[in-house]
């Protein structure tokens, strides 16, 4: 099954995400191309394992519970509307600069790694995608879009869990099934 594991977003900074979706929609229009994400389903990747076999699902689940005894709860800005790719094939908002966030991926990717996992070897960019996009006009546009959007601030997300998710991909988009919640409990 395909499985990542992830941060969870608050309702309050889903509701604000969800309406900036709808302004920069309302501004962009209904071009083909761009697929915007379900706000129920933003979430911070921490790590993206694809498929993982139903025996190793339980060490998954370990792993991620290792790791969050080890690290403690912390807080993050979620603000400033961002672009990867030139011209712009996904639009997100960022994670502000945290550095409780890059030790907790850096725990987790170190220690999959040590279980047999493809090692990331780029650091993290904290960050949650509000749409992709395939269209290469779409792109260049809601790249000029954005610009009008880099002081937006969703607020302050606090974070005292890690999730372990199974990902079934579906005609109508993702469908994300919740296999395990960890608490951070490190530094108590």
């Amino acid at each position: 099954m395909r499985c990542f594991i992830a941060i969870d977003i608050s309702s309050q900074i889903l509701r604000r995400i969800g309406r900036l979706q709808d302004e920069l929609v309302s501004l962009f229009g209904d071009e083909r191309g761009v697929k915007w994400v379900d706000p129920s389903l933003i979430h911070l990747t921490l790590k993206f394992l694809g498929d993982v076999s139903d025996d190793r699902i339980a060490d998954v689940c370990a792993i991620a519970s290792q790791v969050a005894q080890r690290n403690p709860e912390f807080n993050f800005e979620v603000k400033k509307v961002g672009s990867f790719g030139r011209p712009p094939r996904v639009i997100w908002v960022g994670a502000d600069s945290c550095q409780a966030l890059a030790d907790l991926a850096g725990d987790l990717n170190l220690s999959l790694a040590d279980a047999g996992w493809a090692r990331d070897e780029k650091k993290i960019t904290g960050h949650l995608t509000l749409c992709r996009i395939k269209n290469f006009r779409a792109g260049r546009r809601l790249g000029r879009l954005i610009a009008d959007f880099k002081d937006f601030s969703a607020g302050t997300l606090k974070v005292d869990s890690i999730c372990v998710y199974k990902s079934d991909l579906t005609k109508t988009g993702p469908v994300y099934t919740l296999l395990s919640k960890h608490g951070l409990t490190g530094g108590r």
